[in-house]
């Protein structure tokens, strides 16, 4: 151990958070656990402290009892929202109200892929995402074109059209889009 870090204090066993370690450099994207129902909240109040927030949502209609249709906006992932952070912000986010956690992998937090986080916005953009509660058994394909090529998941089908239902494993939920057959690929196995 050096001078320096004997008069710091510090022992040799003393090892920096695993937030630091082997983070590249610049923002990335997190998903944010907050509690029940605040995710509009948490979103607002994130906007505030000047954090980059994304919170899909999608449109339903509810039939009240006395018949009446009511558009209402809810969230895609239930008590989940993401943020585009780097590790000096992390302290922001956690402080912030209706924020629970960082979702991690127990010992670190782990960034959600640009590519799903794009796959998600081009589809509320076109209004064809919404919440899928079931995994279904079908086949695994992957996009092999575009911007979100790559990514992997489950094709369902929905009336005449196919859906893609994407699975954010880290999350664990699940979100469908309308894809083309031609966009996609079986994935062998």
């Amino acid at each position: 151990m050096s001078l320096e870090a004997e008069q710091l204090g510090l022992s040799r066993q003393a090892r920096p958070m695993p937030w630091t370690e082997d983070v590249p450099a610049g923002p990335k994207w997190y998903a944010v656990f907050t509690l029940p129902q605040n995710e509009k909240s948490a979103a607002r109040q994130l906007g505030l402290r000047e954090v980059e927030t994304f919170l899909p949502t999608y449109e339903s209609v509810k039939v009240w009892k006395n018949r009446q249709r009511v558009r209402t906006v809810l969230p895609l992932f239930p008590t989940y929202l993401f943020v585009r952070i780097d590790c000096r912000q992390r302290r922001r986010v956690l402080e912030s109200p209706g924020v629970i956690h960082i979702v991690s992998n127990g010992r670190e937090q782990v960034p959600v892929p640009d590519a799903e986080i794009e796959l998600l916005r081009s589809g509320l953009r076109e209004k064809t995402m919404e919440p899928y509660r079931e995994l279904a058994v079908g086949k695994k394909v992957r996009i092999k074109s575009g911007s979100m090529e790559g990514i992997e998941g489950v094709l369902v089908r929905k009336g005449n059209g196919f859906r893609f239902v994407m699975a954010l494993k880290l999350i664990n939920q699940f979100a469908a889009v309308e894809v083309e057959a031609g966009d996609l690929e079986q994935i062998p196995g």
